[in-house]
């Protein structure tokens, strides 16, 4: 009788999540005392950052590379001791080397974690080490909170209460440096309280690409400074106010004029191009403080234009349309709303009408101004086209923030192609009555004043007086871009949502209600929605592109909803830093 196989009882061993880390690109990093995993190359501060535990940096940011000058975000590192020759590795019970700890710091910005390192963001060493780094930093910086502007937001402030020392040892004067130096029209320079971290001088030179800032003098006569003969002037350069960590870099525009715990936050979206910024709108009651940039990698990065920031202060000048007006026996009398819109609609009845709708307009008022034209049966429906020059990081060639909401909604490859036809219309007589939304089109449509003149029916709706605005039959004020809920869809066709951070003045209605309410009047079939969000759902059901968007699937990122083919010069840059490994994004 043959002998049997024995039976095959190996069987290959289960491999642990840690095991399996190298496979998925990733290292085990102990932090503080515990174990996880992130991807092979990430910074130690990184790291940190994923564990939930801060390091504190000044000169480290994200966006920009890592000199690592300002050894704020020391830290401890340990690794598994060096082998003796033929000695094996030997692993605790969780299945780790022990980790051996460095006597010395390291900066967690510049350093990159490897696989079975230990880093210790706290202990006796990180903090006599931390304290050592402010006090050095504390001996020259003036004592000036009170009065700074960055009062609040200082992160020196900050960490001298969690890593100082709570008193000074220095006894010796303070060097005096520089104050109030203008240095570019939208900056101003404290170079006392300049801690020389250069997020400022690489952003000029890496993001804005104009390297007009540098240090001068050496140790601790070190100081920030322009270049030679040359200006802080870039349209870039309220950037380096908002990553200033301390007072050194203030804004002109907002430099004493609020305390910032004072502000209420609104995160919203510029509409000042095609790009479509991410913002926060800065305000205290119903006044506008500040725009400042919000962060989202697919739109603008962290940054925006300083003419696009600064443009907020448009909605609080004294030319801003506040009351309806009708015109009667040649002048301009005031009404209330109602009657506004009431004769609005009834002069949309009388035929021979024409729309010139805005790519300034939401998605939601676009719908509405669609719907207004169908019901009065004219296919003399468009928007007035707005192109500028790009400047190759942020600013699109489309000065309009929503043309591409107006293509989808009107159904277009270009919805402004008919402005001509209308404008032709105009002037041979064909047209009578005239519709305009959010446009001057004495300055920014070609039309003459002799071309409106011409019309029986003027009616325009716009948040400021203007020459149009004069000639018009009805007048009914609009809301600008920080009075109210809207979307927009920006050049690469991504649905963005702005919030409200600010009541519009006088007796200004928001403007999907103006429009709503005209539609009913002209169309008793159509039922006003209750709010905003209703509008968007009618406009979600009607409008392929737009099926199954609400305000909250939107987000405070947006979501794509159509391919343009367009990019964000400064986007696809700062993508190709990230893959090389220059930044971290």
């Amino acid at each position: 009788m043959s002998e049997e196989a024995p039976a095959n009882t190996a069987t290959a061993e289960k491999k642990l999540p840690k095991d399996l880390a190298a496979e998925n690109g990733m290292v085990n990093v102990q932090i503080d005392g515990t174990w996880i995993q992130v991807p092979k190359g990430t910074r130690m501060i990184e790291a940190a950052k994923m564990a939930q535990k801060e390091v504190p940096h000044y000169c480290y940011h994200p966006k920009l590379s890592s000199p690592g000058n300002c050894r704020m975000c020391l830290v401890q590192m340990g690794m598994p001791p060096r082998l003796a020759p033929g000695q094996d590795p030997e692993y605790n019970d969780e299945g780790y080397q022990e980790i051996g700890w460095m006597p010395r710091p390291v900066i967690a910005c510049a350093n990159t974690v490897a696989e079975n390192m230990g880093i210790r963001t706290t202990g006796d060493l990180v903090e006599k080490t931390r304290e050592g780094v402010m006090e050095f930093l504390l001996i020259n910086h003036p004592l000036d909170c009170p009065i700074c502007d960055q009062a609040g937001e200082c992160k020196l402030q900050e960490f001298s209460v969690e890593h100082g020392r709570g008193e000074s040892r220095f006894q010796e004067t303070k060097i005096k440096k520089p104050k109030n130096v203008d240095i570019g029209q939208n900056i101003r320079l404290d170079d006392e309280r300049c801690i020389m971290c250069s997020r400022c001088i690489r952003f000029m030179d890496e993001v804005a690409e104009d390297p007009v800032l540098g240090f001068s003098q050496r140790g601790t006569h070190t100081s920030v400074t322009v270049h030679p003969g040359h200006r802080l002037d870039n349209n870039y350069s309220l950037n380096t106010a908002d990553i200033c960590p301390v007072g050194a870099l203030t804004s002109n525009d907002f430099r004493f004029q609020m305390r910032v715990w004072f502000l209420k936050e609104t995160k919203s979206i510029d509409t000042n191009c095609g790009t479509g910024a991410n913002t926060v709108i800065w305000t205290r009651g119903n006044e506008i403080f500040r725009v400042t940039p919000r962060e989202n990698n697919d739109v603008n990065s962290s940054w925006m234009p300083d003419s696009h920031r600064l443009a907020f202060h448009s909605l609080q000048t004294d030319d801003r349309l506040t009351q309806p007006l009708v015109k009667e026996d040649g002048n301009h009398i005031d009404v209330t709303w109602t009657e506004a819109v009431n004769k609005a609609a009834e002069l949309l009845k009388s035929g021979n009408v024409a729309v010139i709708a805005s790519g300034k307009q939401s998605n939601e008022e676009l719908f509405l101004t669609q719907k207004i034209a169908s019901a009065i049966k004219s296919d003399l429906l468009t928007i007035v086209p707005r192109k500028g020059e790009p400047d190759g990081k942020l600013i699109s060639e489309d000065r309009n923030p929503n043309s591409t909401g107006a293509n989808l909604i009107f159904q277009a490859d270009d919805a402004a192609s008919k402005l001509e036809t209308i404008k032709n219309e105009v002037r041979s007589g064909n047209v009578r009555t005239l519709l305009v939304l959010h446009e001057n089109l004495l300055d920014e449509a070609g039309f003459t004043t002799s071309d409106l003149e011409k019309l029986e029916n003027l009616i325009i709706l716009h948040t400021h007086a203007n020459p149009t605005a004069a000639l018009a039959s009805v007048v009914i004020p609009a809301a600008g871009f920080a009075e109210k809920r809207a979307t927009y869809v920006n050049v690469t066709g991504r649905l963005q949502r702005a919030n409200q951070a600010v009541i519009a003045p006088g007796e200004t209605r928001d403007d999907w209600e103006s429009l709503g309410t005209i539609l009913a009047k002209i169309d008793p079939t159509f039922t006003i929605p209750s709010s905003l969000d209703g509008v968007l759902k009618l406009l979600s059901t009607e409008i392929p592109a737009f099926k199954d968007q609400t305000f909250g699937s939107i987000g405070d990122l947006g979501v794509p909803i159509t391919e343009t083919g367009i990019t964000i010069p400064l986007v696809e840059r700062e993508k190709e830093k990230i893959k090389s490994g220059q930044i971290v994004g």
